[in-house]
């Protein structure tokens, strides 16, 4: 697990909320993926100047209840800069 990793969305894709679904989608230029709750609170959190630790941070303290988040949040993270959603910024 990088904590001092620093992502953000690959170039060309976006976050947005769609409120016909109800949900967060990631638009890209050839679709659209529909994401859960808890892939769009992620994500909204990915800015390209927060690190890892940092959203980490700001999801335990959201959801205080789910008794830790870091290993569910680097899962997901891995998961989605290996489908080329993410990218790592580099300082």
């Amino acid at each position: 697990m990088n904590l001092a990793r620093i992502l953000s969305l690959r170039p060309g894709w976006r976050l947005q909320w769609e409120p016909a679904q109800q949900r967060h989608v990631l638009l890209y230029p050839e679709g659209m993926v529909q994401l859960n709750d808890s892939a769009g609170a992620i994500l909204a959190l990915v800015d390209g100047r927060r690190d890892q630790a940092a959203i980490v941070a700001e999801l335990d303290a959201r959801f205080p209840a789910a008794g830790g988040v870091a290993d569910d949040v680097d899962d997901f993270l891995n998961d989605a800069c290996r489908q080329g959603w993410l990218r790592e910024v580099t300082p």
